[in-house]
């Protein structure tokens, strides 16, 4: 088993978090230190869909990346954004912080 990160703790509605996108399977947030005008989080939100990075993908959770970038993909399409760039961060030399895999939408159109 593995330590709760921070993402853990906002799926769990334990810490609050600015929602912009939520399924049952993914959640997308705002991030607290945004790096464009319109900066979101996407996660998996069942624990089963639980990777701590792209480094640590199997062949069960191989499917988790794209079902982080359709839901950017959709959120974009719901909110009229035409362009945006998504970023996957892999380990701390790769600037991750948050050991939960998560998905950066950025755009510099604002929301």
């Amino acid at each position: 088993m593995h330590e709760p990160t921070l993402f853990h703790k906002i799926v769990a509605g334990e810490i609050p978090c600015t929602a912009v996108f939520d399924t049952e399977e993914v959640l997308g947030f705002r991030d607290i230190h945004p790096k464009a005008p319109t900066h979101i989080l996407f996660v998996a939100k069942k624990e089963e869909h639980f990777v701590s990075s792209i480094t640590e993908l199997t062949e069960e959770t191989q499917h988790v990346p794209c079902m982080l970038i359709r839901a950017a993909q959709e959120f974009a399409a719901q909110q009229g954004i035409e362009g945006y760039k998504l970023t996957f961060h892999c380990g701390a030399k790769g600037g991750q912080e948050v050991f939960y895999l998560h998905l950066h939408f950025l755009s510099q159109q604002s929301l």
